[in-house]
């Protein structure tokens, strides 16, 4: 991973100005065998002439053949080795958003969803609820109390928020409740 020390070392200043866009999620594969990705069938005018006058390349964000989630995803874009920061989405939205985060808070990030009469999902973004009413969402969720320890639960976008709990020896190895498609229970935590 990044050499930091030998970056500064290297790094010369200068006046320009380096726009660095990440185009994240468009390496999908096919929907059929002889079909094409999602991008190869999108019509792309303006990123093909942002990359014709561009210099374009290639990142892996962790090893070959490894798909990284978002969490380590974004630290490897920043020069530090995900395989020795383990830090997930929480941590990130809640400093991303501006949260006071402590050495010893477990953060989480959450997506507010829909479920049915049994329980199960049936859309894993609540409908993409405006950001007023996941912030009112979150003021219900600021209700719930759990013994010995403080819980915040912060509005970050849309159908997006953070929940940070903070006590003594809390455990921060909290597992995804997302079964990554509709028709199922949450999973549990």
């Amino acid at each position: 991973m990044a050499d930091l020390d030998l970056m500064r070392e290297l790094s010369i200043e200068g006046q320009t100005k380096i726009l660095w866009l990440v185009v994240d999620g468009v390496g999908g594969l096919p929907q059929t065998p002889d079909g094409l990705t999602e991008l190869e069938a999108a019509r792309t005018p303006a990123l093909d002439a942002l990359a014709a006058r561009s210099i374009c390349g290639m990142s892996m964000a962790v090893a070959p053949g490894v798909t990284p989630g978002s969490g380590p995803g974004h630290l490897s874009l920043f020069g530090y080795d995900p395989l020795r920061y383990k830090i997930g989405r929480g941590v990130l939205e809640a400093m991303g958003s501006g949260f006071d985060l402590q050495p010893d808070d477990v953060a989480a990030r959450g997506n507010f969803c829909t479920l049915d009469e049994q329980g199960l999902i049936t859309d894993r973004r609540a409908g993409r609820i405006a950001s007023e009413v996941g912030a009112r969402l979150c003021e219900k969720l600021r209700q719930i109390r759990l013994p010995g320890v403080e819980t915040f639960v912060e509005p970050v976008k849309e159908y997006r928020f953070v929940l940070v709990l903070r006590g003594e020896g809390l455990y921060d190895g909290l597992t995804e409740t997302d079964p990554q498609q509709v028709g199922k229970p949450p999973l549990p935590v």
